[in-house]
């Protein structure tokens, strides 16, 4: 899986990152390459820093915010219809 290293260490490091939630972190491998107030600023220090490999930018979150997506099955709406 694309970035499995990276978000696996994200998911190690959210402790000692809490105090800066709602900033953006810069993770490449194992490493925590900095935090940054905004997503570009981070986004454009990872090119810099890793060119063409593979690197993570992420927003701080304590809380993780869950989306749920349905999908609408207009078979089971044709047939309660009928």
């Amino acid at each position: 899986m694309a970035l499995e290293k990276e978000i696996e260490t994200y998911e190690k490091q959210l402790p000692s990152l809490k105090d800066q939630a709602g900033r953006f972190v810069l993770i490449h491998g194992t490493e925590v390459a900095g935090v940054y107030s905004s997503y570009e600023d981070a986004l454009k220090d990872g090119y810099e820093k890793f060119k063409l490999d593979p690197f993570l930018v992420r927003q701080i979150q304590v809380i993780e915010k869950v989306q749920v997506i349905t999908r609408y099955d207009d078979a089971i709406t044709r047939s309660a219809v009928r």
